[in-house]
């Protein structure tokens, strides 16, 4: 049976549009990310956590950002997807002054350690699975721009997020994935898809080999994928591409084609 644990639009709007300190001390709502938890249809839990704006004015639409946490992230307490090295991925699409030209929803969803976002089978994960379940019912019951949909992701959630265009390439109008790598094969299936990738040369954990390989594999279907690679940098590439000016101006200009 699908479930939402929290009420969503009386109690996000309400929660969200409060002052980030008058309840950041209740866990169930962290800098403006209320809890939640699906149960999917084939009985998987999914903890996740959104951000609502709480400024879509009658009859408008907002984006979405789907960000999918790195191993850091991972776990059951639904907290360590959106702190330490997972809140750069989550909280620079809600800083105030981009907040207020770019309102937007952020749902930063939770798997367990010992979980991938990704699949080598043509199923995907039972976790991704619930959560395109989960993206299904929120653009039911929140006022989201089903053409402004975007999925970023970083390390294990970079992987993800070049899993999910390529299984669901109608879903995303672009995607941001960082240090991660896929199918190169399948991705060709998100020829419709913006992507702009990152890696960092030095990567020792995730091999920068392995986001090149997508993203030359994408081009030979949608010359548009942007590519950078920053050649003193690690593993933890999201420090400087979250960093970049141009990224959530470019991000939010995308729209589904």
């Amino acid at each position: 049976m699908q479930r939402i644990s929290t009420p969503l639009l009386a109690l996000f709007i309400a929660l969200v549009s409060a002052p980030v300190a008058s309840v950041a001390s209740d866990s169930s709502v962290v800098d403006g990310f209320v809890a939640g938890e699906y149960r999917s249809k084939a009985g998987t839990n999914l903890p996740y956590r959104l951000y609502s704006p709480g400024s879509a004015q009658r009859g408008q639409t907002l984006p979405l950002i789907l960000y999918l946490h790195g191993s850091g992230g991972a776990g059951t307490d639904n907290r360590k997807q959106i702190v330490d090295g997972n809140a750069l991925g989550t909280h620079v699409w809600i800083e105030p002054s981009l907040r207020q030209r770019h309102p937007a929803f952020v749902l930063a969803p939770q798997i367990p350690e010992n979980a991938t976002w990704h699949s080598s089978s043509d199923e995907p994960s039972v976790h991704v699975a619930a959560l395109v379940e989960l993206l299904d019912q929120l653009r039911s019951q929140l006022p989201i721009d089903a053409l402004r949909v975007y999925v970023v992701g970083q390390s294990r959630g970079g992987f993800g997020a070049w899993d999910l265009i390529a299984r669901y390439p109608d879903l995303f109008a672009a995607a941001v994935p960082l240090c991660g790598g896929g199918d190169t094969k399948r991705i060709l299936s998100a020829r419709g898809v913006v992507v702009w990738a990152f890696h960092g040369a030095k990567d020792a954990t995730v091999l920068p080999l392995r986001s090149r390989e997508m993203v030359d594999a994408l081009r030979t279907v949608n010359p548009s994928v942007r590519y950078t690679e920053y050649p003193d940098v690690g593993h933890n590439v999201w420090t400087r591409a979250f960093a970049e000016r141009e990224l959530p101006e470019w991000l939010f200009a995308q729209r589904r084609r």
